[in-house]
């Protein structure tokens, strides 16, 4: 690799996933050129809690302190190198930039930050943008954070020093901020958006996981977003808007999960009749429901070996639909063998859930519903593309049946092949 990402921290989630934004990173380091590409968001989960008051909202909020200062490199200077960034410092390492907190710039001063905070961060409550008042700041090394899942959590994280002697300094990318932010609300408060303009234009932030949680009259209610807030979320009050957001992610996650795609593609080519395909889908779905529930309450392996493992179990799973697909025959067990394939998704499905969503947060089994919910209808839709236009191909070009199906199976193998083998690095890697 022609650059090294110094002091990078996996944060959670599949090892493939890691290594293919590793590359993506390096590639865009060595074409871009510009400083603040030197900035890791090694941490890419934002948590907003907001307790809606008598008079105003009380916003804690936890991000990525990269968000806050990636875009703010100053003139350059002497040496060629430019001015570092508020409350950061700049060092040479293996002949690479890279860029440190200035803990004690945020220990003298940490108003300034939290200002950045305030200003990059809009709640609107009847077309007004309600004026920021900065509360409490701390900062973290992100494998010192502290639990920050419900409102309790949230407040007794920003109780103490600013950012403890004890704690060494790090990188930008491995900071986590906490902040307190109050919005005064003189008119009374209905529905309400939050937004941000935050936008530091590093790879990766648009994968930003966001969690919303409304801390109202009644339960919580959790809003889930995806990417940098700048098309801000509507605070509705309502159970099903917010439920509708973890639908949306699980649909999203299918469509965009590469793999998941290609093994109901298989799995959809392989099904001659419909109440074949129909049995099938239905295996998969008990399937993946019961493992993605195991692998969220942990109740699976949790060395850094296991993740690469799965994702080569599900690389392999695309392998054996797509053989499936382009045999002639067919096997009356395909349907429990799809169940046991669907176990291994549900795995691979639980890891992007636990990234974002954490065991004691409120509302927890609507969460892990919903976004189950959305798994079902993202496959589902895939199934309704492709069947019609195979049941009129078999009906009418019965010839070319066998050739289509061919055709799309194979770049799968080719494709999952590739993938058993970085997987499989990774796995050995972490042993």
């Amino acid at each position: 690799m022609a650059f090294a990402l110094v002091g990078f921290v996996k944060s959670g989630g599949s090892g493939w996933r890691v290594a293919r934004f590793v590359t993506l990173f390096s590639v865009l380091i060595g074409l871009a050129g510009t400083a603040a590409a030197h900035f890791n968001l090694n941490v890419n989960i934002r948590i907003i809690h907001v307790e809606e008051r008598a008079e105003d909202l009380r916003v804690l909020i936890r991000l990525p302190m990269a968000y806050l200062v990636a875009d703010k490199l100053g003139p350059e200077q002497a040496d060629g190198s430019r001015t570092p960034a508020p409350y950061t410092t700049n060092v040479t390492e293996d002949g690479m930039l890279v860029h440190y907190l200035d803990a004690d710039a945020l220990r003298r001063d940490p108003g300034g930050l939290a200002k950045l905070i305030g200003e990059g961060h809009v709640i609107r409550s009847g077309g007004k943008a309600l004026v920021p008042q900065l509360g409490r700041l701390r900062a973290y090394p992100a494998l010192k954070q502290v639990p920050f899942a419900t409102l309790n959590e949230a407040d007794s994280a920003l109780d103490g020093e600013i950012y403890p002697a004890d704690f060494e300094v790090t990188y930008v990318g491995d900071t986590i901020i906490d902040a307190e932010i109050i919005y005064r609300t003189p008119d009374g408060l209905g529905d309400y958006t939050i937004g941000s303009s935050l936008n530091p234009g590093l790879p990766g932030q648009e994968d930003t996981a966001n969690l919303v949680l409304v801390h109202g009259a009644g339960d919580p209610l959790i809003f889930r977003v995806r990417g940098l807030l700048s098309e801000p979320i509507a605070v509705s009050h309502s159970l099903f808007d917010a439920v509708l957001t973890f639908v949306t992610e699980g649909v999203r996650h299918i469509l965009e999960g590469a793999d998941h795609v290609l093994f109901v593609i298989c799995l959809v080519l392989g099904a001659r009749l419909i109440k074949d395909l129909l049995w099938r889908i239905t295996g998969f779905t008990l399937g993946h429901s019961v493992t993605l529930a195991l692998g969220f309450f942990g109740f699976v392996p949790q060395a850094a070996w296991f993740v690469p493992l799965v994702e080569i179990g599900i690389a392999l799973s695309i392998v054996y639909a797509a053989i499936i697909a382009i045999g002639e025959k067919q096997f009356k067990s395909t349907i429990l063998v799809t169940t046991l394939i669907g176990l291994l998704h549900g795995l691979g499905f639980s890891f992007v859930l636990r990234e974002i969503l954490k065991l004691d947060a409120p509302n927890i089994w609507q969460s892990l519903l919903a976004f189950n919910l959305g798994v079902e209808i993202g496959q589902v839709a895939i199934a309704l593309v492709i069947w019609p236009s195979l049941w009129a191909l078999a009906r009418y070009l019965p010839a070319k049946v066998h050739m289509v199906r061919f055709g799309l199976a194979l770049p799968c193998i080719g494709f999952a092949a590739i993938w058993i083998g970085e997987r499989t690095v990774l796995f050995f890697g972490a042993l």
